[in-house]
């Protein structure tokens, strides 16, 4: 008779969970270096002229509004610089949030909950959705995700 030795899955959910805090903190380094060097070209030409001008501008005029959109659009070269440097705007990729990796919608995240803390006003997640185009089920786990931070 052929008895079955027990086995013990301890060795290999510790391997496992090894394994996830390695990625996990893979994960984490590009995170932090995406943080030290986030927005740096609006310190440099032609950014930092435009936003010199228009930050004032934007801090008066409501997110999403119409006045909003039309100083995106005055904003031209600089911000179309902005967004050529900055994987973090979907405008970055051809075919916008599509192209982005979940690290740089990480980082658009944090930059989206950055600007509404300083409006002092909450993410539009509507007016966002529209404007790039995202999914029902992406702007959910966005919503999901900063309502963990924002309480």
């Amino acid at each position: 008779m052929d008895i079955m030795k027990h086995y013990d899955s301890t060795d290999d959910v510790l391997a496992h969970k090894d394994k996830v805090k390695f990625w996990m903190r893979e994960f984490a380094v590009q995170l932090e270096s995406r943080a030290k060097i986030h927005d740096n070209s609006k310190l440099e030409a032609p950014e930092k002229e435009m936003f010199d001008i228009w930050t004032p501008e934007l801090k008066r005029r409501e997110f999403g509004g119409d006045e909003y959109k039309q100083a995106l659009a005055e904003m031209g070269k600089g911000l179309k610089h902005h967004y050529e440097n900055n994987r973090h705007h979907p405008e970055h990729y051809e075919n916008g949030i599509e192209g982005m990796t979940i690290v740089d919608i990480i980082e658009m995240i944090c930059d989206w909950m950055a600007a509404a803390e300083t409006k002092g006003v909450p993410i539009d997640m509507d007016y966002l959705a529209n404007r790039f185009n995202i999914s029902n089920q992406l702007t959910k786990i966005i919503v999901n995700t900063t309502g963990d931070f924002i309480r």
